[in-house]
């Protein structure tokens, strides 16, 4: 599987990423809700918010992205979703708060006037960093195993009985 030359492959990492840009705007707006709203700490906000997230990307990707993923159930694909997020998640969740310190640290240190509280902006500037790295891990542990039923398209059109975990001859 290639996503340079493979346009089926293509079409599926944009709807792909489509489908992690409303994840996106799920996790912003219930962590922004959580902290600005609620005074949620951080660490808990950005948690639930991408819990909100999973669930939003799961159900988009399994019906749009992959809609010819059916020889597996749909608790099982959500089962490895979830799996492939939870690393996502273990990864991210350190990520966040280190990178809110990094970024407000240097926010602080220059003299620009800003619209938002400086530790707004730094928040979520470290949430949408962390979301970049995360979306190429999920999109490939995905479609490797959540979604490895999915034939893959030959480079003439035709679809391939080879499964993106098998090798083709």
């Amino acid at each position: 599987m290639s996503l340079i030359t493979n346009k089926q492959e293509r079409i599926r990492f944009l709807r792909f990423s489509i489908v992690g840009i409303t994840g996106a705007i799920v996790d912003f707006g219930v962590m922004n809700l959580l902290r600005l709203v609620f005074n949620v700490p951080l660490v808990w906000s950005q948690a639930i918010s991408f819990i909100c997230a999973v669930i939003n990307n799961f159900l988009w990707n399994r019906y749009w992205t992959y809609p010819d993923s059916r020889t597996k159930s749909a608790p099982k694909q959500l089962i490895q979703f979830f799996i492939i997020n939870i690393i996502g998640i273990l990864i991210r969740t350190p990520l966040v708060p280190w990178l809110d310190k990094m970024i407000l640290s240097l926010l602080t240190k220059k003299t620009m006037i800003l619209p938002l509280e400086n530790f707004v902006i730094s928040q979520n500037l470290a949430l949408a960093i962390s979301i970049f790295i995360i979306i190429f891990w999920n999109f490939f542990a995905n479609r490797y195993w959540t979604y490895s039923d999915v034939p893959t398209e030959t480079n003439n059109g035709n679809t391939s009985k080879d499964y993106p975990l098998q090798k083709s001859s």
